[in-house]
C-alpha cells in the first residue's frame, strides 16, 4: 500500500522462539482519495489470537480484516462509534467462525484498533494488547489490559513490579470472540496529537519481555522500521517465549491526520 506523507508507519511480526505458529495478526488501512483521508484518517490493528491450535490464529485474523472491512465501508462518521461498531463485528464473526468450526471452540482474540483523523486519535481495546504513547521523551500505556492481574493491581491486592512476573499475568477478563459481549475499553474524548509524537502498538509477547522505557529508547533511537526490528530482536534475545508483534506510528513534524 502506497501510504501518504503524515505519518511514518511500520510493523513486524515474528513467531517467537517456543511456539510453532504465529496467532499474532496486524492491519493498516488508509483512504486512497485525498478527501477519504480528510474525512477516515489512518487505521491500525493489532490483535493476538487464543483457542488452541489454529484457533487463535482464525480469530486474531479475523478481527484484524473485519475491522479493516468494517471501518472502511461504514457510513457512520463518528470515528470512535464506527472502531466500536467495527470491534463488534468482529466479535460476532468469531463466534459465528466457531459455531461453524466446533474444532475452535472457545476461540478469541485480543484487540486493539486505533484511528487518526487529522490530529485526533481514537481508539477501542480488549484484553491485553496495548498502546502506548511515546511524546517528547515520555512513555505513556493509553490502553488498560483487560487481564486477572490487572485487577488485582487495580484493586491493591498486588503491587504492579508484582504483576510483572505474576504466574497468572496471562489470564484475560475480556476477548474477543469470548462470552456474550466483550468489554471495551475507549477514551472519553479523542486525544489531540502533537508533531513527534509516537504510537506503538504490541502484543504481550513484546511488552512482557521489553520494559517500556526500553520501548521508549528504541522508538526515540530511529526510524519506525528500524525500531520494529530491534525490538523484535530483543524480545527474542530473551527467550521469546510468545508471537511478537509491534506496530510504530510517528506523526510528521507538520501535520497528524492528512497529506503534507
Amino acid at each position: 500500500m502506497d501510504r501518504r506523507p503524515g505519518i511514518e508507519y511500520a510493523d513486524l511480526t515474528d513467531i517467537g522462539c517456543q511456539r510453532e505458529q504465529n496467532e499474532d495478526s496486524s492491519g493498516y488501512w488508509e483512504p486512497n482519495s485525498e478527501d477519504g483521508l480528510e474525512r477516515r484518517g489512518r487505521l491500525a490493528v493489532i490483535a493476538d489470537g487464543m483457542g488452541g491450535y489454529e484457533g487463535g490464529q482464525e480469530a486474531s485474523r479475523i478481527a484484524v480484516q473485519t475491522i479493516c472491512d468494517s471501518y472502511a465501508n461504514t457510513p457512520v462518521l463518528d470515528h470512535q462509534v464506527a472502531l466500536l461498531s467495527s470491534i463488534r463485528e468482529a466479535h460476532e464473526r468469531i463466534q459465528k467462525y466457531a459455531l461453524e468450526h466446533p474444532e475452535f471452540f472457545g476461540m478469541g482474540t485480543t484487540c486493539t484498533a486505533i484511528c487518526i483523523v487529522r490530529e485526533q486519535l481514537h481508539y477501542a481495546h480488549v484484553g491485553d494488547s496495548r498502546l502506548y504513547l511515546v511524546r517528547k521523551g515520555v512513555i505513556s500505556q493509553l490502553t488498560q489490559d483487560h487481564s486477572y492481574v490487572a485487577r488485582l493491581v487495580l484493586l491493591g491486592a498486588i503491587r504492579p513490579e508484582e504483576a510483572e512476573t505474576h504466574p497468572q499475568r496471562h489470564i484475560l477478563t475480556s476477548a474477543l470472540g469470548v462470552g456474550q459481549q466483550p468489554l471495551v475499553d475507549t477514551p472519553a474524548a479523542p486525544l489531540t496529537l502533537e508533531s513527534g509524537d509516537i504510537l506503538v502498538l504490541c502484543t504481550d509477547g513484546l511488552w512482557g519481555i521489553v520494559s517500556d522505557q526500553e520501548l521508549r529508547d528504541f522508538v526515540n533511537a530511529g526510524s519506525a522500521s528500524q525500531a520494529c526490528q530491534e525490538l523484535v530482536r530483543l524480545a527474542k534475545e530473551r527467550g521469546g517465549p510468545d508471537n511478537i508483534t509491534v506496530q510504530v506510528l510517528r506523526i510528521a513534524e507538520n501535520g497528524a491526520g492528512g497529506a503534507s
